[in-house]
């Protein structure tokens, strides 16, 4: 439609003068995008990983659209279109150059964000280190493209004159509109704050152990708004940013990943408490979960029927105490049933016979007695019962029942 009025205003020499410099542009453009394609790919297959291959893959899609704009601003700035349609083109082509560098920024934030973490791996024995990186380089990279993306589009839309007019009117009454902005935007810059905080400060980290609301999980993700934690049954758990500023929580592996945790036992009071301790020292010496610091047993409590022995130990990360507190459970108390069973905990009842006893109570136990007596009488005197079949009016004494 532009190349048609070009014609109607000034025939075809205009027409030409137009059509030239974009179809030049155009041209350019095509094969600009063509040699990074091709500078890209190359570079991909020959280092995958090196520095030069990532800086080509960072660079190469926004110069890809930026370059051809800035040829097509050059093309219509020489065309022969009216002024106020040349102004409009080259507000336009403005804009999205503008959006490009902002691309090509957050794509440069990001690959600097992808080496730190590749330096720093967290399939390591002692990760502590690379796990602090990586997660001052998450936050700060997320926060970095939030705050030139807002920067980015603020610029954009300040090109346009009705969007100044109302910046400027906004800036006139700036009382009431701050209090407005402020409330409306309290959840976005406080999460932005709170990133900035965990960032620095570290109260959490990627891979850090943790409980949050009373589940326990590992940090899996540390976004510029939100944290996303994965419980132990694989479920996900998304907490806001602020909430780890704001409410306390446990972390395991805030400084070390090293942990105590105990197996509690409840057993008679004529448990053999050195042979307890010497076979909790032989499966805590037998199990490679063990990192060789705590070994203890204690009996912490006692009741009217049992004792309550704590059986600590110590292992080299949360995975493997887990595990060895119930080993160590396991086994002690096969070795108890095994070797003690007098320690395994029992009922004990004193039996009391009375007359507040009730009747048919108080007929069984009668019985038994007479059986008892019975039993007794037989095994004293075999041939008593014999005897009592002969026994007449002058029996004597001595054999009568």
């Amino acid at each position: 439609m532009i190349l048609q009025r070009a014609t109607d205003l000034g025939g075809w020499g205009a027409f030409a003068a137009t059509a030239w410099p974009l179809l030049i542009a155009l041209v350019l453009a095509y094969g600009v995008r063509l040699l990074l394609r091709t500078l890209s790919r190359r570079a991909v297959r020959h280092d995958p990983d090196g520095m030069r291959a990532r800086l080509v893959k960072v660079i190469a899609l926004p110069a890809s659209v930026a370059l051809p704009l800035l040829f097509l601003s050059v093309a219509v700035a020489s065309s022969a279109l009216p002024a106020p349609w040349i102004a409009r083109a080259q507000h336009g082509l403005a804009l999205l150059g503008m959006l490009c560098v902002v691309w090509l920024i957050v794509r440069a934030v990001g690959a600097i964000e992808h080496v730190i973490v590749r330096r720093h791996p967290l399939d390591v024995v002692d990760n502590l280190q690379a796990r602090r990186i990586q997660t001052q380089a998450r936050v700060l990279s997320r926060m970095g493209q939030v705050t030139v993306v807002l920067i980015g589009v603020s610029l954009a839309l300040m090109t346009f004159p009705a969007i100044r007019e109302i910046g400027t009117t906004l800036l006139a009454s700036a009382g009431i509109a701050g209090v407005v902005a402020g409330l409306a935007a309290k959840p976005v810059f406080g999460n932005l704050i709170a990133g900035l905080q965990i960032a620095l400060t570290q109260p959490i980290r990627l891979d850090d152990v943790v409980i949050v609301e009373n589940e326990w999980g590992r940090v899996e993700e540390i976004t510029s708004a939100f944290v996303v934690v994965r419980i132990w049954d694989e479920r996900r758990m998304v907490v806001p940013l602020q909430w780890f500023i704001e409410h306390p929580f446990q972390n395991w592996t805030r400084t070390s990943s090293q942990l105590l945790g105990h197996a509690m036992l409840w057993l008679d009071y004529r448990t053999p408490m050195p042979e307890v301790r010497a076979e909790l020292e032989r499966i805590c010496q037998s199990d490679p979960r063990w990192d060789g610091r705590v070994c203890v047993a204690q009996v912490t409590e006692t009741d009217r029927t049992t004792i309550a022995v704590r059986l600590l130990v110590s292992a080299r990360n949360s995975g493997d105490l887990f595990d060895l507190r119930c080993a160590v459970r396991e086994r002690m108390i096969d070795f108890l049933n095994a070797h003690h069973p007098e320690a395994l905990p029992r009922m004990r009842a004193n039996v009391v016979r009375g007359a507040t006893q009730p009747a048919h109570t108080l007929d069984r136990s009668r019985a038994a007695e007479r059986r008892e007596q019975a039993s007794a009488c037989t095994l004293a005197s075999p041939g008593a019962e014999a005897d009592a079949d002969t026994d007449g009016p002058g029996a004597s004494p001595a054999r009568t029942h």
